[in-house]
């Protein structure tokens, strides 16, 4: 169940794209150079591949939807460049949270 999106990239079986959310500033108010901040660990939803099949065969649907802010694995998925906007490709097994707002 695939709804538009901006990006023409359909993740597949149990697979989810996302876009990093950037950190805006510190704490204390110090904006850091891009070589400095570390590598962040939020993220929004912009497609979810259809699932995956279990042993008997049945379709698991993906836990997470299109514009859910998510936590996930530091360093998980694959990182892809698309129209110059970089996105990230990971299963939604490496995504820990979802974050309420």
């Amino acid at each position: 169940m695939m709804t538009e999106t901006k990006v023409k990239l359909r993740p597949l079986g149990d697979r989810v794209l996302l876009e990093r959310l950037e950190a805006e500033q510190t704490v204390n108010g110090i904006i850091l150079p891009d070589s400095a901040k570390k590598k962040q660990e939020t993220a929004r939803v912009i497609a979810v591949g259809p699932g995956k099949k279990d042993k008997a065969g049945e379709l698991i649907a993906p836990s997470v939807k299109e514009g859910d802010i998510v936590l996930m694995d530091k360093y998980a998925g694959q990182e892809v460049t698309i129209d110059g906007e970089e996105y990230s490709i990971c299963r939604v097994g490496d995504i820990i949270a979802i974050i309420e707002e």
